[in-house]
């Protein structure tokens, strides 16, 4: 399976306090998505904001998309919700 995460600029959901980004998995786009929760618990989120979010986010992309990739790899490609627990317990990025 070959999958890839475009450069594209990820997208606040205020609707479900979600960060979605996309993946190319063997080259079809499947849905990604981190919960601002997670951000916040994890990647140094100071609230649910937009731009607290997306500046975790940013921050935190390569670890992001390395656990968003083992989830496509599990689940054979199907769109990734990853919550607060898909992360070992503290914040890996201040």
């Amino acid at each position: 399976m070959n999958i890839r995460f475009p450069s594209d600029a990820p997208v606040y959901r205020d609707s479900n306090l979600t960060v979605v980004f996309a993946a190319l998995v063997d080259g079809a786009r499947v849905p990604c998505a981190i919960s601002v929760e997670a951000l916040e618990d994890h990647f140094g989120a100071r609230s649910f904001s937009r731009d607290a979010s997306m500046q975790a986010f940013d921050a935190g992309r390569p670890r992001i998309e390395a656990v968003a990739r083992a989830h496509l790899e599990l689940s054979n490609g199907t769109p990734v919700l990853l919550k607060s627990g898909h992360f070992p317990p503290g914040r890996l990025c201040s």
